[in-house]
């Protein structure tokens, strides 16, 4: 475990982040295999029908994950200002609710997979593919909750990088089912969907494991059954506003994915190889906001406020470096990256026009996701939430125009996705502006 509250910031807040990204990378490629695989040896159909479920599966993910985020910033701040007493009750607590929490909703998932795909325009002829996909994944979805709460857990302590070690078990475990049951077994897209489950859950028990083992402040015993009403209460009052707040990206996600898929197969299949690109730019960037958040919530929570505005300038600076870099990246190598997803010409082209002009795009998300680490590290999570509303919104219904009126096809994406992060700059910004301010005045 790591105290955060003493010692140089930026080692804290870069040795913290460096281990986030490197595990989140893992497992955007063990997320990315399914892809691969699926359009490398079974076909486009199939790819497209693993793109078109991807979003509801991510929803379902990331609204778990936001629980758990959100019951982890309660967990650092009880850990910077010692209340160990308090943060055994907090994890006993969390983790018997979400446990419960996530078993209702993988059987709601299941019984509705096939309504949830028409809901969202799939076409029909994918329709029993991506159900399929689906039911397997959704099934799996107390592992998600498990691996995510002991990792959050660990996160909240100053630990990032043990659970790096488990998601690099997991990726490997995931690419390796994926092609056994793709090629040995022709599974198809149900195969890599079992894999997926079976390397989820192994990733939960190896982490359980090793935190019987090594993490005593996390070895409970009978207080594992120890459940607190006023603390799950708020648990849930934070929990729920970050779950919200990662809901809501995903349901803009679902609308540009029902725009998506009334454009035909070709250009579903390239977006969803795009979106895969994406989650490499994204997700690391979140990643560095993480490390913000939990940095901030130890310090906040120990007063330490001059140590949380010097952690925000720095993760400020981690976050641009980033998205420079992968815009660079973006620009010399679309090829490259839609190659690895699929054969297909027009699928390749239709890819390469969205990543170049997004690769000028990826500054802003890295400002925003710093921004939102800073927020959520504060305890102020209604912020977070209402700027995620505010740019899932703008990037969907200036999507409408921008496909249908001015048909710009696939180019028409990036355009709404700078639109929807200039909204929620412009909401943020005076936010931001207004807490430097009272920070100044109590100095």
């Amino acid at each position: 475990m790591k105290d955060m509250t003493k010692g140089k910031i930026a080692p804290q807040i870069a040795g913290f982040a460096v281990p986030l990204v490197l595990g989140n990378l893992f497992q955007l490629c063990y997320n990315a295999a399914d892809s691969i695989i699926v359009g490398k040896f079974v076909g486009t159909e199939a790819l497209a029908a693993v793109g078109s479920s991807n979003p509801l599966m991510t929803f379902a993910i990331l609204f778990i994950n936001g629980m758990c985020m959100g019951a982890s910033i309660l967990m650092g701040m009880q850990f910077g200002a010692g209340r160990m007493e308090r943060l055994r009750k907090q994890i006993s607590t969390t983790m018997i609710g979400g446990c419960v929490f996530s078993l209702v909703l993988s059987m709601l998932c299941i019984a509705g997979a096939p309504w949830l795909l028409r809901l969202i325009q799939v076409q029909e002829e994918l329709i029993p593919l991506a159900s399929q996909y689906l039911r397997i994944v959704f099934a799996g979805l107390v592992f998600t909750f498990i691996y995510n709460f002991y990792a959050n857990t660990l996160r909240a302590l100053g630990d990032s990088t043990t659970p790096v070690y488990f998601l690099v078990i997991a990726s490997v475990l995931n690419v390796f089912g994926d092609l056994f049951f793709v090629l040995v077994f022709h599974m198809g897209s149900a195969g890599c969907a079992l894999a997926t489950v079976i390397s989820q859950a192994c990733c939960s028990l190896f982490c359980g494991l090793y935190i019987r083992k090594k993490v005593k402040i996390l070895c409970l015993g009978k207080d594992w059954l120890f459940f607190d009403k006023s603390q799950f209460a708020e648990t849930i009052r934070y929990g729920w506003a970050s779950a919200m707040q990662q809901a809501s990206v995903q349901l803009g996600k679902i609308g540009i994915q029902v725009i998506v898929n009334t454009m035909g197969v070709s250009v579903v299949a390239a977006f969803a190889a795009v979106n895969r690109i994406d989650d490499f730019a994204i997700v690391p960037q979140q990643s560095i906001a993480s490390a913000m958040t939990s940095f901030m919530a130890q310090n906040y929570g120990a007063g330490e406020k001059k140590r949380i505005w010097k952690g925000f300038r720095w993760g400020m600076v981690m976050e641009v470096l980033y998205g420079l870099l992968i815009g660079v990246a973006c620009i010399f190598g679309a090829d490259f990256f839609m190659k690895l997803f699929v054969n297909d010409q027009e699928v390749i082209q239709l890819g390469r026009s969205y990543l170049h002009l997004i690769a000028f795009i990826y500054i802003l998300p890295a400002v925003t996701n710093g921004v939102q680490g800073y927020f959520r590290g504060i305890g102020d999570l209604k912020v977070t939430l209402w700027s995620s509303i505010m740019n899932m919104g703008f990037r969907v219904l200036s999507a409408l125009p921008l496909v249908y009126s001015l048909h710009m096809g696939i180019r028409a994406l990036p355009v709404a996705y700078l639109l929807g992060w200039i909204a929620m700059l412009l909401f943020e910004l005076p936010l931001l502006l207004k807490k430097i301010r009272e920070n100044r005045k109590t100095e």
